[in-house]
């Protein structure tokens, strides 16, 4: 079995480390759309564009299954991958609904992209799970592009969590939801700058559990076989793969997207 996912950038990387945990024996390939990070600024039209040609480009590649590891092509693109496709696909969304359960003083806050706080989706998930809680939003612009450049702890970075944890904390939130693949690699700073007592909540380790479900369900085998695990980006894979590298955690072979593909 290959599990194919994608996102705007390097953040779906959080996401595959934990299918990667939950299932070590699954092949798995990746494909960062760098060269376009963030969607969160983008139009729904352009982002389901970009979702379908890199869908497709991963089942062309062997892929059983599609992983969207971004919250902002979950709620502009996965009705027309699934529409389109002939594996099954597999969203995700802000973990708003154990947050609600989680909370003690019922006021949340949820660090998420502009697109994905701007999106049907998202209010959906209010209506159904915010009734009789605060849900405070707060828009983080700057902060994927931080931690695509692998700036974990720099300067500029610690001052945009600063920037964006601190109004949520102040306003009363006792559980903070990371909206972005890409913020599980600052979680330590958001730790650090919400302090102790402030619950934090991603949504990595639900979407591996759905993938396992998903393949159950669909029978899918797996066992990798013969097949590796592939990593493609469509920015400058060269001057990626450090990052790659740094984000995933061991060395690993970056490869250009095809140029079709990558614009």
């Amino acid at each position: 079995m290959r599990i194919g996912v994608f996102d705007s950038g390097l953040g779906g990387l959080s996401v595959l480390r934990a299918i990667r945990e939950r299932l070590p024996q699954a092949s798995l390939a990746y494909v960062a759309d760098s060269a376009w990070v963030p969607y969160g600024g983008r139009s729904d039209d352009f982002i389901r564009h970009r979702s379908l040609v890199l869908a497709r480009f991963l089942v062309e590649h062997g892929a059983d299954m599609i992983v969207v590891a971004c919250n902002t092509a979950t709620a502009a693109a996965v009705p027309a991958l699934r529409e389109s496709l002939r594996v099954p696909v597999v969203g995700m969304e802000p973990a708003v609904k154990p947050a609600t359960q989680a909370t003690r003083n019922g006021v949340v806050g949820v660090l998420a992209t502009v697109g994905t706080l701007q999106s049907a989706r998202f209010a959906a998930l209010l209506d159904r799970f915010g009734e009789g809680v605060q849900v405070l939003t707060r828009a983080c612009p700057g902060l994927v592009e931080r931690i695509e450049a692998g700036d974990l702890d720099g300067p500029e970075t610690r001052a945009l969590v600063t920037r964006y944890v601190r109004p949520l904390v102040d306003g009363g939130a006792d559980t903070l939801v990371l909206g972005c693949t890409h913020f599980p690699f600052v979680r330590r700073l958001i730790e650090a700058e919400a302090g102790a007592n402030v619950a934090i909540i991603d949504t990595g380790d639900a979407v591996a559990r759905q993938v396992e479900r998903v393949a159950g369900t669909a029978g899918l085998c797996l066992l990798r076989g013969e097949v590796g695990d592939a990593f493609w980006t469509s920015g400058d894979a060269r001057q990626q793969a450090p990052v790659f590298e740094k984000l995933w955690g061991q060395r690993l072979s970056v490869a250009d997207l095809p140029t079709e593909v990558a614009v």
